[in-house]
């Protein structure tokens, strides 16, 4: 299955890219299995997608939680809490 996932704020920076095409393995279908996948890279992104981390994902710009499946094309964005006022 192909997704885009596209990074932001301090994940951009720390990832040093805004996006990416992922052909993902089979057993990867859901959010969680995606963040492991991802975190299995080691450095930085292991840190940043660390258990303790604080981010948000939404797929196709609706915010999801973990257990949300993936779907083929899905546009997946994986970002931290805004705050501001």
């Amino acid at each position: 299955m192909q997704i885009t996932v596209l990074y932001f704020a301090r994940l951009r920076e720390t990832f040093q890219t805004p996006s990416e095409t992922l052909d993902l393995p089979t057993g990867v279908q859901s959010v969680a299995g995606l963040i492991a996948h991802l975190a299995a890279r080691g450095g930085a992104w292991s840190e940043e997608l660390a258990g303790g981390k604080v981010f948000r994902v939404a797929i196709n710009q609706e915010l999801v939680d973990f257990t949300a499946q993936l779907q083929a094309g899905a546009e997946v964005a994986i970002f931290p809490p805004v705050t501001g006022g």
